[in-house]
């Protein structure tokens, strides 16, 4: 088996949300292949230091570079890392989060061109990133999705009476929590029977701006923090109804862990995620930042129990496609 040098923000153990170099590392060790991973840093600064010294070191060791991509701050990262294997002629392949990264390819061409024209392969997580980027002229791309170890998500079948609403995500403004507080807000005002409960940890300041807008409008809201995978899981056992507020997104694995457990999602429609819900078939899409959208949706889930149990099943097929045992051959053709 082939040795991968992977290079990311691995800060689960700072509070953050596991990301998908701790996934996805644990996956391919599991696989055979040697994997060193970087950066555990906290430190923004130091980490990238960590990032550029990891790259020095292992460059005669490794086989191939994974970088973890994103639209933000760390395309930096991406670029500086990217850049330092070509030096060393290392085969490098950039993995593409967030739903944005299309954007940076117009805002920032030579960075882009740099990294991604250069690289081994570009691994896009959905069709919408490979065609943003051959939209660019970038057409060394393959499609390898987030995937989901199936069996950890038992698929629970649920009513809606009192309507009981989860969301899961970093908070961030990119995510658009306060959304959720809106949609929350208006089933109440609606007379609805109704609770929200949110999971996940603080990445801009959202979280504590979210709590004290629920506080504003006098909502109690469950906010939980982060939580490990089979905390939330547990969790989702309460819940009936899925809501994705994002601004901004790709293919979050969030959506597909929700489609395998056996809430209904109601979503916004942005980025990759018209690639992954089909429409009143598999999920229900709105309208970014339509708080009436996500209320009309959710009331139309709740009142048509035999179009909700149907869309549900369908949700758990899509998911079955995402599952860990059907991606890795994707990843062992590509690594070989």
């Amino acid at each position: 088996m082939k040795n991968l040098l992977y290079i990311g923000n691995k800060l689960s153990k700072t509070g953050k949300t596991v990301t998908t170099i701790e996934t996805l590392s644990a996956n391919f060790v599991a696989e055979g292949f040697k994997v060193k991973s970087v950066s555990s840093i906290a430190n923004k600064w130091f980490r990238f230091l960590d990032m550029l010294f990891a790259v020095i070191r292992y460059s005669k060791w490794a086989d191939y570079v994974l970088i973890d991509t994103y639209s933000t701050q760390n395309f930096y990262y991406a670029y500086a890392t990217s850049q330092l294997c070509r030096f060393f002629k290392l085969k490098y392949l950039p993995i593409l989060h967030g739903g944005n990264l299309p954007k940076r390819l117009e805002n920032s061409p030579k960075f882009s061109q740099a990294i991604f024209k250069n690289a081994y392969i570009n691994i896009a997580p959905s069709k919408y990133t490979q065609d943003a980027f051959k939209n660019q002229n970038i057409n060394n791309v393959s499609v390898i999705p987030n995937s989901i170890i199936l069996k950890n998500y038992t698929f629970k079948p649920r009513e809606i009476n009192t309507v009981k609403l989860l969301w899961v995500r970093s908070f961030s403004k990119l995510y658009n929590p306060k959304l959720a507080i809106d949609i929350l807000n208006k089933l109440k005002h609606s007379n609805i029977e109704s609770e929200l409960c949110m999971v996940g940890p603080d990445n801009d300041g959202s979280l504590e701006e979210t709590k004290q807008y629920a506080e504003e409008l006098k909502l109690d809201v469950n906010f939980t923090g982060r939580l490990s995978k089979k905390e939330w899981i547990d969790l989702s056992k309460k819940s009936n109804v899925f809501i994705n507020t994002t601004n901004f997104d790709n293919m979050p694995v969030s959506v597909i862990e929700t489609m395998a457990l056996g809430l209904p999602v109601v979503s916004t429609n942005v980025g990759g995620l018209p690639y992954l819900i089909n429409n009143n078939v598999n999920g229900v899409m709105v309208p970014a930042n339509d708080a009436d959208a996500f209320v009309e949706a959710i009331l139309n889930l709740k009142n048509n129990t035999k179009v909700t149990t149907e869309m549900i099943k369908n949700a758990r097929k899509t998911a079955e496609q995402f599952q860990w045992h059907t991606v890795k051959e994707k990843w062992k053709n590509t690594l070989s």
